[in-house]
């Protein structure tokens, strides 16, 4: 497949509105990357780049809920898992947005085969069959898909969703957008749906997530 030798500088031009009011991460601070979550699990990643975000995390959570403050494609996040079911994990990512101010994404895992950790991931990025026109999804949720850097998996996406799958940049990272919708039910099942048939998918809040191309090959 041809790839988009331009990804790099058309990800920074379009995210970079987005994250203008994120604090920069704190300067060489080095930790390990985050632990990929069990199979059946949901895990919460809360973007937290500063110290005092993380204060501000932790003091918000009550002490049953383990944090660990890790790395994520270069981004520090505070990695919270346990969770049984995605409308809890959905309820306290809700929780953190409102009363902390920060983003959390869902993530899980329903094979037993789950790496020991998340992978890190550079991007090769899938063929497009319109003109570039970015744009913010909006009110809604993004079921987005890992694809580690193999554009191929693009087909496998598509006979999963049944029908086309779109190209988003969201954290500044690209992935493969398996099903925007303002219907939670919906958006939870394709989820559930996806990771059970052995996909990376995450939950994101569409007024977060950019739009690149809106159908690829």
């Amino acid at each position: 497949m041809q790839i988009l030798k331009t990804l790099p500088s058309i990800l920074l031009l379009t995210v970079a509105p987005l994250v203008s009011s994120i604090n920069p991460v704190i300067a060489q601070q080095t930790m390990a990357n985050c632990q990929a979550p069990k199979a059946g699990e949901y895990l919460l990643l809360v973007i937290s780049p500063t110290t005092e975000n993380q204060k501000q995390l932790r003091s918000a959570l009550p002490t049953e809920l383990k944090t660990v403050i890790c790395k994520y494609n270069n981004q520090t996040v505070t990695r919270i898992g346990g969770f049984k079911k995605i409308d809890d994990a959905n309820r306290w990512a809700r929780y953190i947005q409102n009363i902390v101010g920060l983003s959390a994404v869902i993530t899980t895992r329903a094979t037993e085969q789950a790496p020991q950790q998340l992978p890190q991931t550079t991007a090769k990025v899938p063929t497009s069959k319109i003109s570039y026109n970015p744009k913010i999804l909006g009110e809604g949720y993004a079921i987005l898909v890992d694809y580690f850097n193999r554009p191929e998996m693009v087909s496998s996406l598509q006979k999963a969703v049944g029908g086309d799958v779109g190209f988003v940049s969201y954290g500044q990272r690209p992935y493969l957008l398996a099903v925007y919708t303002t219907n939670q039910k919906e958006a939870y099942s394709t989820l559930q749906k996806l990771s059970e048939s052995g996909f990376v998918a995450i939950l994101a809040d569409g007024r977060k997530v950019v739009l690149l191309r809106s159908t690829v090959r």
